[in-house]
């Protein structure tokens, strides 16, 4: 039997790292001809969580094999909180000697053939590598097509004005892989950079291209209009894979198993689909005012409420708030005690899969996107940071899969999104027979026929597997 081995180069970052390694386990459970390496790159501080990721699949799953390339000197820790797309464009870009010759040495050494690497989103500068290398390439992209559609628009955007997106003086952008015009409020963080960070993604976009096949966590049901919209001859094939999710989570140790066991229980005791959860992402923080306005908000929603609640600190790091009753409104963990429970980190993965969750107030992170879908529960969008805005304006906009709460909010913005707003924002969420929660329930379904045999990502998978055994060297 012909076999063939497959480098994986993930970015170091949860939302990259769990849906990439997701893919390698899935390649490796449909094709046995297959072999995957992943170059490990070691995240700089504050990104300790990626190592016991890395550990926990390592020991789970010994058909993936992990190679730690060597630790590299990251850019000034100032430029992360500037304009993090640089910061990890520039890292990642720094590992390309060392990523050649761990292929050379620990791959290239061995007796299987080298059948492509398969790069993240952030690491297209590896494709010079492939190039060098002459094996083919491809690209994980762990957004939604609709974002991607956005990336290979910016650099044909670029040449014809040559400039960063100016905020809200901008006209609304024609996008192909949009249904409607886009926003300059809805456009990410990075558009507007004039620190390094739209540069560094106009040229990760004009990048892809160079790829032999770009691979994308959805799947088509989901984003008809967008995988559509890739019909240019210069974009290489598109393979819809997803949804790549982590359904059975991190199993929680030491504290964390605690914390794990008084939440479920907790929500074991809740009626089913009467919780709304608040959960944003591990880069999700807020400042004491934000969290007094959400607690009003919650409380006058009369729902009962899972609410992961973690403080903005000097570092902008975000922490498990200690002193909550100090923080939020006089009197309100007290009023609340038999309807609500405040936690610091939550299992994402299991409270959405809990009968007693009802909605989601998410940022909008795309991994948290897909997992509320698979398990029917509708958002109410309050993006954050990265292409968070981007996400929940094509949720609520472009597919009717959202209730809108905010779609153009941004971290270090100042806005201050009141009681009132969160208040009306959950009751819609909450209906119990509303338009969105039936197509969020349709939705549901859909995402779980991609994935096995008939199903569209199911075919995929398939079609870019012969693909890249035909092709091995």
């Amino acid at each position: 039997m012909k076999r063939a081995e497959l480098v994986f180069i993930p970015t170091p970052g949860m939302g990259h790292l769990v849906s990439t390694l997701e893919f390698a386990k899935r390649l490796l459970d449909r094709d046995d001809r297959l072999s995957i390496t992943v170059l490990v790159i070691n995240a700089p501080f504050a990104l300790a969580t990626n190592h016991s990721l890395v550990q926990s699949i390592a020991a789970s799953d010994t058909r993936v094999r992990f190679i730690h390339l060597p630790q590299v000197h990251p850019p000034p820790k100032e430029l992360f909180f500037v304009s993090v797309e640089k910061f990890v464009t520039d890292f990642v870009e720094s590992h390309k000697a060392h990523v050649k010759d761990a292929i050379i040495n620990h791959v290239l050494s061995a007796s299987l053939p080298l059948a492509g690497l398969v790069v993240d989103m952030f690491c297209s500068s590896m494709i010079d590598v492939a190039h060098e290398l002459g094996v083919r390439s491809y690209v994980f992209f762990t957004g939604n097509a609709a974002f991607f559609g956005f990336m290979l628009y910016l650099p044909t955007r670029h040449d014809q004005v040559g400039m960063e997106f100016r905020d809200q003086t901008d006209p609304e952008s024609v996008i192909p892989s949009y249904v409607n015009t886009v926003p300059p409020g809805a456009l990410p963080s990075f558009a507007f950079s004039k620190e390094g960070g739209y540069i560094s993604m106009v040229n990760h976009g004009r990048k892809f291209k160079e790829a032999d096949g770009i691979i994308i966590n959805t799947f088509y049901e989901l984003e008809s209009h967008a995988v559509s919209s890739f019909v240019e001859d210069e974009i290489p094939p598109v393979y819809t894979v997803g949804p790549m999710i982590d359904l059975k989570g991190k199993t929680p140790s030491g504290n964390d198993q605690a914390k794990y066991q008084e939440i479920m229980k907790w929500l074991d005791d809740q009626p089913p689909l009467s919780v709304v959860f608040l959960c944003f992402g591990s880069w999700g923080s807020f400042g004491e005012s934000q969290l007094k306005e959400t607690a009003l908000g919650l409380e006058r929603s009369g729902h009962r409420f899972l609410w992961s609640v973690r403080l903005a600190s000097q570092d902008d790091i975000p922490t498990d708030a200690q002193n909550l009753e100090e923080i939020l409104p006089p009197g309100f963990l007290e009023r609340t005690k038999g309807i609500g429970m405040i936690c610091g980190w939550a299992p994402q993965a299991e409270v959405l899969a809990h009968v007693a969750i009802g909605g989601f107030v998410s940022h909008c992170g795309w991994n948290s996107i897909l997992e509320s879908l698979w398990h029917g529960v509708p958002i109410a969008t309050w993006p954050i940071y990265a292409e968070q805005q981007t996400n929940a304006f094509q949720m609520v906009k472009d597919l009717g899969l959202a209730v809108e709460l905010k779609l153009d909010y941004r971290v270090g913005s100042g806005e201050l999104v009141m009681a009132e707003e969160i208040e009306k924002a959950v009751k819609r969420l909450m209906e119990a027979d509303s338009e969105v929660r039936k197509r969020v329930k349709e939705m549901s379904e859909k995402s779980r026929k991609a994935v096995i045999e008939g199903g569209s990502s199911y075919a995929s998978i398939g079609r870019l597997t012969e693909v890249m055994m035909a092709n091995n060297t």
